[in-house]
């Protein structure tokens, strides 16, 4: 993990530096931008390892940056947190439904950012040194860190990869919502378990119609992933 870079978004200096010496302290290295157009910028040419993103920035907003980059195939796979003094849910079901990996209301503590960062790193790195797992036309290879489906790519965010890493690897058997943010997510990481339900929709969805069946609603418990109707 030392040694990262990470990007934080802010238009509050104080803020930022905050964030950045508490960063530092835990051995990162950190890009600074007061807004969408100099932290596009600096994305581009740097391509850090995760971006801290403010919610509310002038002029383009955080939350239009966090939906353009994962639009992009060059930036889509770089982790996102948003920061935000908007801690209605409504907010942050919208965060994560444009491709946030974590959401956090300020005012919030060094320490659970560093936490949680760290989480969400640890959660998103490519595994390696695994076989191809294949359901029928649904392949996913781990090394290359890539889906297809029948042999077409399959366009998903990164912690729809690894919810469907993890239901392939774990088939025909049921998991609740805590389960799975334990498995996925991690256990350190502070997400409600609402947030399985936006990242099951958007997995089904990449899915297709062919194979969206494959991930089913268990009544009661959560989901499973069966070949099985």
């Amino acid at each position: 993990m030392v040694g990262k870079n990470i990007l934080i978004v802010d238009d509050e200096a104080p803020i930022r530096e905050m964030i950045a010496v508490a960063l530092e302290m835990a051995g990162y290295d950190c890009l600074e931008a007061e807004n969408t157009q100099q932290a596009h910028a600096l994305i581009v040419d740097r391509k850090p390892d995760l971006i801290l993103l403010d919610w509310m920035l002038p002029g383009t907003s955080g939350i239009e940056l966090a939906r353009r980059l994962k639009r992009d195939e060059l930036t889509d796979d770089i982790p996102i947190i948003m920061l935000t003094a908007k801690g209605e849910e409504d907010n942050k079901i919208q965060g994560l439904e444009v491709g946030a990996d974590d959401y956090i209301t300020k005012p919030f503590s060094p320490r659970e950012l560093v936490a949680r960062l760290k989480a969400v790193l640890r959660r998103t790195a490519p595994s390696d040194g695994e076989a191809p797992i294949e359901v029928g036309g649904l392949l996913l290879d781990p090394i290359s860190h890539r889906v297809t489906i029948d042999g077409k790519p399959a366009e998903m965010g990164p912690t729809e990869y690894r919810l469907l890493q993890f239901f392939m690897t774990h088939q025909e058997r049921a998991y609740t919502r805590g389960q799975l943010l334990d498995q996925v997510w991690g256990g350190n990481v502070y997400v409600e378990e609402r947030t399985v339900d936006v990242h099951i929709r958007r997995l089904r969805k990449a899915l297709g119609e062919v194979y969206e069946n494959l991930v089913q609603t268990v009544r009661g418990t959560g989901y499973r992933f069966s070949t099985k109707s």
